[in-house]
């Protein structure tokens, strides 16, 4: 069993084997041996091994660091690849209803059709009690949370019932304005509708209201 250590050590003294950083180390340990009677062949071949054990530690402990680098960076790019593929894009234009009586000149709600984008995660799309995506309108005049019960879905064509906006899935968007904003949304208004989902892209929609409003509005 002694025999291929030996053999390793005979072939390690005469440059056979070892990176040139190994080979300059043993002319170097020679040259020692040649000055200095006092060292035996067996303290050489322990200096020779003590070399190459630490040489190993720190080649794996580099190796070890770099593993650890690359799959941090990878995390990253898929916790990135994440967010994008959890984005809602809206389909079609946005259709402002007007009021009746004597408010047809303030929008009573919005209409907009969303889709999955890019093939993504699904959404949650549910309005009860458990909803987690927040929608949020805003104009120069103010900022208001809207309430669960302030908006809701109709889908469209192809869905399975289980309340997630999956690929290839349409949902309609209903969200009630009047009685839930003050001012109400009149003529020549720009605002914006966001809708947050819990992760990934918030879904920004500006649109500004026309100079008369007709009891349905395709805002552009």
């Amino acid at each position: 069993m002694i025999t291929q250590p030996v053999n390793f050590l005979k072939r390690l003294r005469d440059e056979e084997v070892g990176s040139p950083m190994v080979k300059s180390s043993v002319r170097f340990l020679k040259r020692i041996g040649a000055e200095e009677a006092g060292i035996t062949a067996l303290e050489t071949a322990i200096i020779l091994i003590a070399f190459v054990v630490v040489a190993s530690v720190f080649a794996f402990t580099m190796l070890t660091a770099g593993t650890f680098s690359t799959e941090r960076g990878k995390e990253a790019i898929y916790a990135g690849l994440n967010e994008v593929q959890s984005t809602m894009e809206i389909k079609g234009g946005m259709i402002a209803v007007a009021g009746t009586g004597s408010n047809t000149q303030t929008v009573d709600s919005l209409i907009f059709t969303v889709a999955n984008a890019l093939d993504g995660e699904p959404l949650n799309l549910t309005n009860s009690e458990a909803a987690v995506v927040v929608f949020e309108y805003r104009d120069a005049n103010q900022r208001a949370a809207l309430e669960n019960g302030d908006w809701s879905v109709k889908w469209l064509g192809n869905e399975n019932g289980n309340g997630l906006l999956e690929v290839g899935e349409l949902a309609e968007v209903t969200v009630q304005l009047s009685g839930n904003i003050s001012p109400s949304l009149g003529t020549n208004t720009t605002f914006v509708i966001d809708v947050k989902p819990p992760s990934g892209a918030v879904l920004n929609l500006q649109r500004t209201t026309p100079a008369w409003l007709d009891p349905v509005n395709d805002l552009k």
